[in-house]
């Protein structure tokens, strides 16, 4: 299954980055091999819409299953229109979250989790 996961870093020991349309990159995760690939998200500087071009990106990679920290309503409307399940309140690496989410410790949720705009006054890179 392909797995996107927003991250602070271009790497599986990165941190699971909490903001969705903002964070830096998205490792894009097979979770059965934990081959990856990384894709920078270019909405992070955004002045407007960044959870809606962020979720397009995700969409357009094919991705079942999208791990973040936080997702706000134009995301997870994008997102759930779409089929992509998405999961919340991951921390720790990348790799931690994966196989958390394989071992079903992290389940999708129904709705967003934050407002609009959140992680605007953010400074990229900055996920926890």
């Amino acid at each position: 299954m392909k797995i996107g996961v927003s991250a602070s870093a271009a790497s599986l020991d990165s941190k699971v980055d909490s903001r969705f349309g903002r964070c830096p990159y998205f490792v894009i995760v097979d979770s059965e091999t934990m081959g990856y690939n990384v894709v920078t998200n270019d909405s992070t500087s955004a002045a407007h819409g960044a959870g809606i071009q962020a979720a397009q990106t995700v969409v357009n990679l094919g991705v079942e299953v999208v791990i973040t920290g936080n997702v706000g309503p134009n995301a997870f409307n994008v997102l759930n229109a779409t089929g992509i399940k998405v999961v919340t309140g991951a921390s720790g690496t990348i790799k931690e979250a994966v196989n958390q989410y394989n071992n079903g410790e992290l389940q999708a949720v129904s709705n967003p989790t934050v407002g609009g705009h959140f992680g605007m006054g953010q400074r990229r890179g900055q996920g926890q």
